[in-house]
């Protein structure tokens, strides 16, 4: 290949993206090398995963405490009976398992979530 003016073409180089002045990080390889950078990285999985654990161990803890608190509050719900079993021991012995599941499955899908997010930031 030749140029217009008959002389050989200069070399052009050819990147996929041009960077000034930016510095690659390579998050996997920090991560895998556990550098100050993966460290930090990790333990902020761990304070985010940490977190959430705790505000959904206490809205577990509020509900389930609350149940006591209402039937002291309001002593006639406590001689309320379903199908001759009283109204407490019904909501605590039944109806606190499906709630517990609720939790148990919002907790897994936003720790799975907070993961991916942590996957995706490390392949950046």
């Amino acid at each position: 290949m030749t140029a217009p003016g008959g002389g050989p073409r200069p070399r052009e180089r050819v990147v996929l993206a041009q960077r000034h002045g930016a510095r690659i990080v390579r998050t996997r390889v920090e991560v895998q090398e556990q550098t100050e950078v993966g460290d930090a990285m990790i333990r902020g999985l761990v304070r985010t995963q940490l977190g959430l654990a705790l505000r959904l161990a206490l809205l577990a803890t509020g509900l389930l405490c609350a149940v006591p608190l209402l039937m002291i509050a309001f002593p006639g719900l406590s001689e309320v009976a379903v199908l001759g079993v009283r109204l407490p021991w019904l909501v605590l012995g039944v109806l606190v398992y499906p709630v517990l599941l609720v939790v148990g499955r919002l907790y897994i899908r936003r720790a799975e979530r907070n993961e991916q997010e942590f996957v995706d930031l490390a392949d950046d």
